[in-house]
């Protein structure tokens, strides 16, 4: 076991170096939420409500909402300034008999363990409570809360016993309690009977959890004839919450995309690839750039910085013009327009 908490018991003059250590545990079977599809674990993710993005735990504090819909905010300094004379102390406020604490107050149960020097002063307080018939009643502060507690002793070592607060247990209001009820005799006898043939002396061991030993049943069988399948592992989040091996792939892409780009410009923006042109029309792509600087001296230097494009819209434009003109005209002007561009390579 672990200790969770470190302090002393103090009673009187007396005090007592203790450890507190949890005497119980969940026995519950260990699952946990999957997709059934694919058998990934379900993760909740802390979101601010308002910018719709997971929040840093060093971000998140306490809120008190009041009544006419104001928010107060608690830092982490806010609450380490409250005072907590019991953080480190179990202070014993009364003795009281046992049968005085109501069962409905008590919660959770730890174990104290004595200091190596604190085992007298240990053994005193233990055969106190024990020759008394009586419980210490005192305070404690658990995880920045402080809580009732009694402590108790059980097979010679001393429990720490934590209480509901008076104002955390519910009143029973059942109007239908308060009717008249008739029992009669006869009834109330064989009530009794069953009673007292079902009585008994309370032994917790012999019961069982019959849920989760049919539980367990139903994971073994599922392990023995096979029916199971590796655990998969969640993918690596790069920045901006995309998969590490997207953004990989994105810098692929890119640097694909320079390559193209640097490799045949020209021909991208035409939308032909340039080794499907015939061999006398491939230096062409170039004469049309030449004839715009020496025509507008104005322009070169974006005729420079854009080769590429003049000469796509050139063609554009007059395969629109070709398109207008009848047949015979545009039979007439192929063959002088592939004169002009040998003379132009």
């Amino acid at each position: 076991m672990r200790a969770i908490w470190k302090g002393a018991v103090a009673f009187g003059l007396v005090n007592v170096p203790v450890k507190l250590y949890a005497a119980t545990g969940e026995h519950e079977v260990p699952l946990h939420q999957v997709h059934k599809k694919d058998g990934g674990r379900i993760r909740y993710r802390k979101v601010c409500s308002i910018e719709d993005e997971p929040v840093e735990y060093s971000e998140i504090a306490k809120g008190y909402e009041t009544d006419d819909g104001q928010l107060v905010v608690l830092t982490d300094e806010d609450l380490e300034q409250l005072p907590l004379a019991t953080e480190r102390e179990i202070e014993v406020i009364e003795f009281v008999p046992g049968d005085q604490v109501d069962p409905i107050l008590l919660a959770k149960t730890y174990y104290l363990e004595p200091d190596r020097t604190a085992a007298k002063p240990y053994a005193l307080l233990r055969e106190a409570l024990t020759s008394t018939d009586r419980m210490a009643v005192v305070k404690v502060a658990l995880r920045q809360r402080e809580s009732m507690a009694v402590l108790r002793v059980r097979d010679d070592v001393i429990c720490l016993q934590t209480l509901l607060w008076p104002d955390e247990v519910r009143e029973a209001d059942f109007p239908i309690l308060d009717q008249d009820v008739t029992v009669k005799p006869q009834e109330l006898a064989m009530a009794s009977s069953l009673v007292e043939s079902l009585a008994g002396d309370f032994d917790p061991s012999g019961f069982e959890d019959r849920y989760r030993a049919a539980l367990e049943q139903v994971i073994e069988a599922k392990v023995s004839s096979g029916r199971t399948q590796a655990v998969p592992q969640a993918e690596e989040v790069g920045e901006g919450g995309q998969p590490a091996g997207e953004v990989v792939d994105l810098l692929a892409a890119l640097q694909r995309s320079v390559e193209k780009a640097r490799g045949g410009g020209s021909a991208a923006s035409s939308g032909k690839d340039p080794d499907d042109a015939p061999a006398d029309e491939k230096p062409a792509t170039k004469a049309p750039a030449r004839k715009s600087r020496s025509k507008a001296a104005g322009t070169d230097d974006d005729a420079e910085q854009k080769p590429a494009r003049k000469p796509a819209s050139t063609r554009s434009r007059g395969k629109k013009a070709d398109d207008e003109k009848p047949a015979e005209d545009k039979a007439a002007d192929e063959k002088p327009a592939r004169t002009g561009r040998k003379r132009a390579s």
